[in-house]
This record gives structure tokens, C-alpha cells and sequence, in this order.
């Protein structure tokens, strides 16, 4: 398996750092798995939401596709120049998103990353949650919302607020490599997962 997690100015730290630690670790374990950091564009460096910075590993899909891409969010709910709402005004990394999940790439996000989702055009009509408070956004761009701490919707996963990537993280690990591997990472990282996993039933 080959997870990118897609960082930007003014992304969220939790947001893409704690799917990132589940997945590293699922990466220890499972041979061949592998995950990045990665960005739409050429950068050194990438400043996050609360100052962290961060450099990317390489660029979204270069060489090949990733098998799945989480999106973090970050900036939309205060409509900040840095985060997901530019980011989705400019309208680059939603054209990435949409070409990589018309190609099969399975596309997740955490908290308001879903709005870039949305922004992509593939979130229409279909069963998705996002941070408490955007909600009545990503209804507004027509997807159906669930009350879920993770809603998988077989080619597309998103997740609530903030800590819900942790949530997210152990849901893909037990998606793709099954329940004792994700209650096995738990145990390393002394996390209990919280909310309800709410599965599209086709």
C-alpha cells in the first residue's frame, strides 16, 4: 500500500501528522507499505497551521499514484489566506484530487479537508462528515451529511474535527490490513478509538 498525506500552507498539524504516525507504524509492520508527506508543488519547506514546518518527502502522484491520499484541513472556518478555503479558492489541489480519484486513488480526509474533497467535485451526493464547524458548508456543496466520527464511502473517507485523524488512521490500518494490526497499533500508542465508523453499505 502507498499512502501520501498532502500538506499545504497553513495545513493543520494533527491533521496529517497523527494519520501519519498510525500509518508509519502499520508501514513497520507490513512490508512493502510505504507513506509520505507530500506536496502539490515544488517546496523546501511548508508552514502549518500553528507553526510547525514541515518538508515534504516529494510531489502528490509523482511516479506513481497513491493507493490512497488523505487530505487534512485547516483555515476554513475562519476563511484564513493561509489553509483549505485558499487552497480551494485557488483551485490546484482540487484538480489534483479529482484527477487522482477518477484514475481509482481512494481519497481521505480529516476534518476540514473535506471541503477540499467537496471542492473537487466528489463529494456530491454522497455520505460525508467534516469538522462540527462546517458542516452546513459541506452540505451546502451537496454531500450528505453523517454524524460520524469516520464515514467511509468505499472510494472516499472522511473524518471529523481535529483529533479524528487519529480515528482515521486506525480505520484505514484495519480497512487494509485488518483488526489485529489496527488494535495492535493502538496498544503501542496507548489510544483508545472514540466515535462511530459509519459504512456505506455498497
Amino acid at each position: 500500500m502507498h499512502f501520501q498525506i498532502l500538506i499545504f500552507d497553513g495545513f493543520d498539524e494533527l491533521d496529517a501528522i497523527a494519520p501519519c504516525e498510525v500509518l508509519q507504524n502499520a508501514a513497520h509492520a507490513k512490508r512493502g507499505s510505504r507513506v509520505e508527506l507530500v506536496a502539490v508543488e515544488a517546496a523546501v519547506e511548508i508552514a502549518a497551521d500553528h507553526g510547525l514546518k514541515v518538508r515534504p518527502s516529494g510531489l502528490l502522484g509523482l511516479g506513481r499514484k497513491p493507493d490512497v491520499l488523505i487530505v487534512p484541513g485547516g483555515g476554513w472556518i475562519d476563511r484564513s489566506p493561509r489553509g483549505a478555503f485558499a487552497e480551494a479558492e485557488r483551485g490546484v489541489i482540487p484538480k489534483a484530487i479529482k484527477s487522482l480519484h477518477d484514475s481509482g486513488t481512494v481519497c481521505a480526509a480529516v476534518c476540514t479537508g473535506a471541503m477540499l474533497l467537496a471542492a473537487a467535485g466528489i463529494l456530491k451526493k454522497r455520505p460525508a462528515t467534516t469538522h462540527h464547524g462546517a458542516l452546513k458548508d459541506l452540505e451546502a456543496c451537496g454531500a450528505n451529511v453523517v454524524h460520524a466520527r469516520v464515514v467511509d464511502d468505499g472510494t472516499v473517507v472522511t473524518a471529523g474535527g481535529v483529533t479524528s485523524g487519529l480515528d482515521l488512521g486506525f480505520w484505514l490500518v484495519e480497512r487494509f490490513y485488518g483488526s489485529q494490526l489496527a488494535h495492535k497499533i493502538e496498544a503501542q500508542l496507548e489510544y483508545e478509538r472514540r466515535g462511530t465508523v459509519w459504512k456505506s453499505a455498497t
